[in-house]
Parts: structure tokens; sequence; C-alpha cells
């Protein structure tokens, strides 16, 4: 069936619409439960080590498990929706979400609360690929950084829900063997919300269009997107088919080094400022309980980095993509060579917490949030998936790598020579991104297709007024 490219062009030029809100919101509160389960645990861990006795070896095992199941997570998901659709998948990862969560919050013991993150972290890995890619194929050409970045940022708000939940909870006076399994539970609430949601979305027009070769459900679904009117028409044309393509070739090889090299390295680098947080809340309160830090920890989060998200996506489809992951990466950069060249400055709070608060800002507007839209924009339909997946799950061994290598240099180095280190990564990652990944802003995603043209008269659809 023939690519009729009035329905891709008013996928495009179609105004931002309820649906799109509608979308951004069923995609962002994934994002919301990701951070907030991925928070959460944090405080659960520190609240079960006395009373399971748990070992420093445990620990690892238990804050690692969703890392290492969000990676296989987005491979999976990110691989079976291109294979089967969008909307086949879709809301799976949420339903993993929430039964996970719930089940944690009954575990009776430490081998079953490692296996119910698993099935947490799994949700957590699905949700990158299809979230991404939904919200993606869904938008407009001018605003799909904004809405791609709006989703994403919905994870600020649950990285600052986390920390007040557990505030909450703490200063309330419920017995911390109870509390600790409200905060996973509540883990499930906002994963629930969206389920129904997600399983009613229609499929991608560009995905009908481009996997299945299906112009009349392509325009069906686009119809419901943009509110134009569609309808058949049989009119003598070339027969344009879009070319399913192939991963291994030169030019999608350097773009998946672009996006999966980039996410890998900002989540080795990230854990630089989970080192840098710690000294910051050792020396500003040597003595202080864990409610108190938490309470911190939220601060500093909400002035340092929570405007990044939003900064990044008012500006995204202003800037580009590409310079503002390489601005992150410099300035993230120059505060670590800063600290390894002068480590003086680990010894005066306020300049270091000034530092500190520059580079935080910088991840968050900057490669932290560029690496979750790169990837859904810089391939074909029939990769975009499996692509973005890849690229996931890289990040998610940056940061398995990062939470379990850097504490052992930071010991056995110290903080002058780590910071050195995640200087050069970072000074890595803006290398990569200029000569790796590809520049989307305002472009089409057709303009990632290849389009195959053969004489030949056919039925097509038009887009009327």
């Amino acid at each position: 069936m023939s690519v009729n490219p009035k329905v891709l062009e008013a996928m495009d030029e179609s105004r931002l619409s309820g649906f799109h809100w509608k979308t951004m919101f069923t995609a962002g509160m994934g994002f919301f439960t990701d951070a907030y389960d991925l928070f959460i645990i944090g405080t659960v861990t520190a609240i079960l080590t006395p009373i399971w006795h748990l070992t420093t070896t445990q620990l690892s095992i238990l804050n690692s498990t969703s890392l290492a199941a969000a990676a296989l997570g987005a491979l999976f998901f990110g691989k079976l929706m291109d294979k089967l659709g969008r909307k086949a998948m879709y809301g799976f990862e949420v339903i993993m979400l929430a039964v996970g969560a719930i089940l944690s919050a009954c575990a009776p013991s430490f081998v079953w609360l490692v296996i119910f993150r698993f099935i947490v972290g799994l949700g957590v890995g699905g949700d990158y690929p299809t979230s991404s890619v939904i919200m993606t194929e869904y938008s407009n050409r001018k605003n799909r950084g904004f809405m791609v970045t709006m989703v994403f940022a919905m994870q600020g708000l649950g990285l600052l829900a986390g920390p007040l939940v557990a505030s909450i909870l703490l200063s309330a006076g419920i017995p911390h063997d109870i509390a600790w399994r409200i905060m996973l539970a509540l883990g499930a609430i906002p994963a629930a919300s969206v389920i129904y949601l997600r399983r009613k979305m229609p499929e991608s027009p560009r995905y009908l269009m481009a996997v299945k070769q299906d112009a009349d459900a392509a325009a069906s679904a686009a119809r419901e997107l943009t509110g134009e009117a569609v309808r058949a028409s049989a009119e003598a044309a070339p027969r344009a088919v879009i070319a399913k393509q192939s991963l291994w070739t030169p030019k999608h090889l350097l773009r998946l080094l672009g996006t999966a090299g980039s996410w890998f390295l900002i989540d080795v680098a990230f854990y630089g400022n989970s080192v840098s947080s710690q000294l910051i809340l050792k020396a500003l309160l040597p003595h202080a309980q864990l409610v108190t830090t938490t309470l911190v920890a939220t601060a500093i989060f909400m002035v340092a980095a929570l405007p990044g998200y939003f900064v990044a996506a008012n500006l995204m489809d202003k800037w580009g993509r590409k310079f503002i992951q390489s601005l992150g990466f410099v300035v993230m950069a120059a505060a670590y060579a800063a600290l390894f060249l002068v480590p003086s400055i680990a010894k005066m709070p306020i300049l270091f917490l000034l530092l500190y608060a520059v580079s935080y800002f910088f991840i968050e507007f900057g490669p932290n949030t560029t690496t979750f839209l790169v990837p859904s924009e810089a391939f074909p339909t029939n990769l975009r998936g499996t692509a973005h997946g890849i690229s996931a799950a890289a990040g998610k061994i940056g940061a398995f790598l990062g939470a379990f290598v850097l504490p052992g240099i930071l010991k056995a180095a110290g903080l002058s020579v780590t910071m050195g280190m995640l200087a050069g990564v970072a000074l890595l990652g803006a290398l990569l991104t200029l000569f790796a990944v590809p520049e989307m802003k305002q472009r089409s995603l057709e303009d990632t297709e290849e389009i195959q043209v053969s004489p030949q008269a056919t039925t097509h659809h038009s887009i009327v007024g």
C-alpha cells in the first residue's frame, strides 16, 4: 500500500491539541513512578538495614537490582514495540510497575524483595523506549522536543515526591517496619492511574504507515490526532513505500554509538553528583537524622536540578538537542575539573555547594534530558524502539558502573582523582555528541526514512479541509 505524504505532513504540521497533552500526561506518569520507585529504595534500605540486619553485599544487591532489570526491560520492550507495534506493548510496563510496587511492599524477606524489585526494574526499563517513542511519533515537528522533554520532566516531580513522602511518613511517627512498606506501596498509585489510558492509545500513524504499510489505518489514526478530515480517493500516483532499514549500517551504527554512548557516559558522570551530595550533607549536617538529611537533599534538588528539566523543555526546539547536550557535558566537565585541580574547594561548603548546584542544573538542562529524546528521533520507524531500548540499556549499565565502581575509586584514590576521572568522562560525552549525534531540531521524523518509488497507479489518501 502506498505512503501518503499528506498524512505524515498533517502529523508534522498539526497544532498542539488536547490529545497531545493527554498523551504527555499518560506517558509522563510512568516517569513520575519510575523516579519515585528508584529514589524511595534508598530510604527503604536505610530503614531495613537495622531491621533485617542487611550486610553491605545485600545492600548493593538491593540497590542495583532495579538498574540491572531496567537494562533488560529497555531492550525487551524496545525490540517488541518495533515487532508488534506501539499499541501492543504500551501499558504493560506500568502494569509491571504497579504490581511490582505492591508485591515489594508485601515482601516477607530480603530475597523476595529483590525478586519483586526486579519486576519493578523491568517496568522502569520498558517505560523508556515505549513512552519516548509514543510521544515522539504523535508530536508535531515544531513542538516535538518540548513535548518529549515534558514527559521526561515528570521524572523530576517523582524525584521530588519520593523524599517528601518519606519525610512525611518518618515525621508522623509511623513505626519503621510499617513505613517502608507504605513507601513502596504508594508507587503503585501513579502507575495504576494510567494503565487504562495507555491501553486505549491508538496505534501510531507513523508505525502503521512505515512498518505495517497500512495507509487506511494510518489515515484514521491521523484524523483522531490532528482533527483533520481524511478521505480515501483513487488517483493515479507513483507508488511510494517506506523501506525497512537495518540497524547494522555505518550510518545507524554511528548514531547508535552517539545515543547509547552519551547516555552511558552521562549516567556514569551523574554519580559524581551523587558523591558530591553525600559530601555536602556530611559537611553541613554531620550528626543529622535520616529525615533531616532527606529534606536537605530534597531542597538541594528543588533549587539546583528541578528547574533544569523545564528550562530544557522550553529551549529544546529553539537551541537544539546537540547544543544543549554538548553544553551540559562541558559545564559538568568544568565543574568536576575544578574539584580536581583545586581540591580545597571541597572544604569550603558554600563554594562547593555553588559548584555542585551549577553542575546539577546542567545535568538536567543537558544530557540527562537530551539522551532520552534523541534516540527516538534519530532512527527510522522500524528501528526506533530497538535503538532507544539499546541506548536506555547502555545508560542503565553506566548507572550500575557509576554506583559500584566510583565508591571504590573514591575510597582508594580520594575525591580529587575521582572528580578528575569524571571530568574526563563528561568531556568524552561532549566530543561524542559533536561527532556522532544528529541534530533533529524542527526536522520531520520522515527525514530518517528511505522512500522507494515506482510508477504505478494506486489508491491513496489525501487530507482535505
